[in-house]
């Protein structure tokens, strides 16, 4: 007697088998970056809720005020005394001004970051162009030696940059602020990778139609290199825009804080007005969100293509 035909699950029943245990995978996934995204955004969500709030419901349990108080955002920016070196801050509270200028603060912050980005993405392009299109003795050793320096800490940089701004008469200036960082190993880095995936034969149709390197490098290189451009453009600018330790070190006088700087006087001038400060941070904070988001496509798009050699 010969042994009965193997059972054989029917090839509707494996698909839906499959659908189901797909569906899970994914519901599963999506479950855990919910979690971890709302876990992320706790702070952010707490920020915004306390400098909507009274100082006297902080701390006390709830996140949500009684009456969302929308006039802390306007008593930020009151302000009675203009220009206050740093060393004044050692008065006693009662000689300590109540405003400060948050505006002023604000503008130093986007006009320094938005010159050091210009100014990084200028040099990097150029130094970018010269490492991966032309044709030089010792190139790529230099290039190596110039990436060598990305491996310095900052604060080894710091001390010889100092001396540089006082030998040139920049400390307490914006100019002072916007110099040292409009130089970047790894803009150029970036970029260089990104010129690498552009091809060469274009290079060639330009100089048999009698272009320049300028005109190369303006006309072909540059346009067809943009995504990698606004990605070096997104980083520098907020990396600036967030800059800490170099102001702190380089300005002395109040009307050129930057906002990181402004934010630690507005503390120590406000002192526990936890609201007015955090109302402070959240206006500081959501427009480097806003360019995020805004610009997100183009950052995920540069990564990508240089991050590939053609």
């Amino acid at each position: 007697m010969s042994d009965p035909a193997p059972h054989r699950t029917p090839w509707r029943q494996t698909r839906s088998a499959q659908a189901v245990r797909t569906f899970f995978r994914t519901l599963g996934l999506h479950g855990v970056l919910a979690v971890i995204s709302f876990a992320l955004a706790l702070p952010f969500v707490w920020m915004v809720m306390t400098s909507l709030s009274h100082l006297g419901e902080v701390g006390v349990g709830t996140w949500v005020p009684e009456r969302l108080r929308w006039e802390n955002y306007g008593e930020v920016f009151r302000y009675e005394r203009q220009d206050i070196a740093a060393e004044d801050l050692a008065v006693s509270p009662e000689d300590r001004p109540r405003g400060i200028p948050f505006a002023r603060y604000y503008w130093n912050s986007v006009f320094v970051a938005s010159w050091v980005t210009f100014l990084q993405v200028l040099t990097s392009s150029l130094a970018a162009f010269s490492f991966a299109r032309l044709r030089w003795p010792g190139r790529d050793r230099v290039f190596l030696l110039y990436l060598a320096t990305m491996m310095l800490p900052g604060l080894v940089m710091m001390i010889p940059n100092y001396q540089i701004m006082i030998y040139l008469g920049l400390v307490d200036t914006l100019a002072g602020l916007i110099i040292p960082a409009s130089f970047s190993a790894f803009g150029t880095f970036l970029l260089r990778q990104f010129m690498l995936t552009i091809p060469t034969s274009l290079d060639e149709a330009a100089e048999i139609d009698g272009a320049s390197k300028w005109r190369l490098f303006w006309d072909v290189i540059l346009p067809l290199s943009r995504p990698g451009l606004i990605v070096l453009a997104i980083f520098t600018f907020i990396g600036n825009y967030h800059s800490f330790f170099w102001p702190l070190v380089m300005i002395r006088s109040q009307h050129r804080y930057t906002l990181p700087i402004g934010l630690l006087y507005f503390d120590s001038t406000r002192g526990t007005e936890t609201t007015l400060l955090m109302a402070a941070v959240t206006m500081s904070v959501v427009p480097m969100i806003l360019l995020f988001v805004l610009l997100q496509k183009y950052l995920v798009k540069g990564i990508q293509l240089g991050a590939v050699k053609g």
